[in-house]
């Protein structure tokens, strides 16, 4: 339970969570480790089943000219992290929460019915990646697979029973499966460095060029990764006092720089390898999860093609369970409700098994529910800097002025990018 600091209006975790000075006392490198793990989480976002199309489609296409859109991509991802970490640090509660009692009820009613629907478009995508791999590797059909992905999903979330540390260290388990996959094949090819130091040059070539970039950027910022990792920093550590928040902070955005720096390393990593192996070759469906398998095995070799099968299967699996985690903390903190974890997941995992039942295409269903969570971009970014710029919220936490406006116009930039890819998607321009 969370209490308010009468001194500063800011709230402190409960009774329950560890102070500052005992961590402290646990040493240098225990008392460092314990702020690992909520970026980790969220960063399972930036490296789900839709970048994989996305990075490796650029790649392909333009060879190593995008590179410079995945670093900016990541520079925001980590600017906006901080500020959803920093809220959860500053208040002790999360967004939804925030949102609920900041804002008119049926405002917030409305940002609650919206967010279900984000939690359901990024199931899809998260179940269709997983259920596609496990195509890919064991050739087992895509509906199975769907429910595979579901089952393994629901055991990872079974492991916050446990306390918060077991379901951290799993997700970080699948996310050193997918960095680990990648970076064994970048390993093993000949990287144009010359050409990748000009890809870090921002510039363009045409338009095709520009769409693409958009869909990078435009589907940086996950929406419920940023409701989400509020909620895994707010009751974590105890402060008492203005310095110990100040320490969390400086804990938390370290925490925010490993966490998203790792995910742009896979992400760069992605459209390294397709730059190398792919740009300027006659490899078909490049444009396609499978596409990109049977690319790999064409041109460098099997092993190459079973470790993207592999990452993608740490993808679906970790990120279907982190999506999950975000909808309980949707619909505890904008409604105050719970449900039973297993109606919640069947709830979100429903509709992608009748994506894969009926035969859709799944890398195009893939891109769809990228759209539905474009929507949802406005909803969890306008509030965010709307409520860290105010002291009477924050305290001494407070964005500076210079953090507020670049963070209002990394905002502009994302929902206009979204809102053009969404129109492009749309309307097939």
């Amino acid at each position: 339970m969370a209490t308010t600091d009468a001194a500063t209006g800011a709230h402190s975790p409960g009774s329950g969570a560890p102070t500052v000075a005992e961590i402290r006392a646990r040493g240098p490198l225990r008392g460092r480790l314990i702020f690992f793990g909520p970026a980790i989480v969220a960063a399972i976002a930036y490296v789900d089943p839709g970048n994989f199309a996305t990075n490796f489609s650029a790649g392909a296409h333009f060879g190593y000219l995008l590179l410079w859109v995945i670093v900016a991509a990541n520079l925001l991802a980590m600017l906006i992290q901080s500020l959803s970490a920093k809220l959860g640090l500053a208040t002790g509660r999360n967004l939804p929460e925030m949102c609920r009692d900041r804002f008119p009820r049926p405002v917030s009613r409305g940002m609650w019915v919206q967010a279900e629907i984000v939690a359901i478009a990024t199931d899809l995508a998260e179940v269709i990646g997983g259920a596609i791999a496990l195509n890919l590797l064991f050739g087992i059909p895509l509906f199975t697979g769907g429910v595979i992905t579901g089952i393994v999903a629901f055991a990872l979330l079974a492991l916050q029973s446990r306390g918060f540390r077991p379901f951290e260290r799993a997700v970080a388990g699948l996310f050193a499966v997918i960095l680990l996959g990648f970076l064994s094949t970048v390993v093993r090819i000949d990287i144009v460095g010359a050409d990748a130091v000009a890809g870090l040059v921002p510039r363009f070539d045409g338009t095709d060029s520009v769409l693409l970039a958009t869909g990078i950027i435009g589907a940086t910022v996950m929406p419920h990764v940023v409701y989400l990792h509020s909620a895994l920093t707010q009751t974590r550590i105890r402060a008492d006092t203005a310095a110990d928040r100040r320490f969390l902070l400086r804990r938390q955005q370290t925490d925010v720089a490993v966490g998203m720096g790792l995910a742009g390393l896979v992400n760069a990593a992605m459209l390294v390898i397709a730059a190398t192996l792919f740009f300027g070759s006659d490899v078909p469906d490049t444009d396609t999860l499978d596409g990109v398998y049977d690319g790999l095995g064409r041109v460098l070799d099997q092993p190459a093609a079973f470790a993207f099968a592999i990452a993608l299967l740490a993808s679906g699996f970790a990120s279907s369970g982190v999506g999950t985690y975000a909808g309980q903390v949707v619909m505890q903190g904008f409604i105050r409700r719970q449900i039973p974890l297993l109606l919640r997941r069947a709830l979100t995992l429903a509709p992608a098994l009748v994506v894969l039942g009926i035969g859709i295409d799944p890398t195009r269903a893939l891109v769809l529910s990228q759209v539905v969570l474009s929507f949802g971009i406005p909803f969890a970014l306008v509030p965010l800097i709307l409520l860290t710029r105010r002291r009477d919220i924050m305290a001494e936490l407070v964005n500076h002025r210079l953090t507020t406006a670049v963070a209002g116009l990394a905002a502009v930039v994302i929902i206009g990018l979204n809102g053009f890819l969404v129109w492009q998607t749309v309307t097939g321009v």
